[in-house]
């Protein structure tokens, strides 16, 4: 499978400039997940921006129906 990174940038709200998983979703989960993270795609843009990619500020974030 061919990895689409250019379409999955426009997607990504990742404001960490330096990663070099950018685009990349399926190293990106991975490497969150290995960290019990979850990839800044799937947190709102100001909770992204506290880099806090938790699964734990997920779930607040969940119960606080920001998602």
């Amino acid at each position: 499978m061919e990895c689409n990174k250019e379409r999955n940038l426009q997607n990504c709200n990742c404001t960490y400039d330096p990663c070099s998983r950018k685009g990349l979703c399926c190293e990106c989960i991975r490497y969150h997940w290995r960290m019990k993270e979850l990839p800044a795609c799937v947190f709102p843009d100001d909770a992204e921006r506290t880099y806090d990619r938790s699964v734990d500020h997920f779930v607040q974030l969940y119960n606080e129906g920001r998602l």
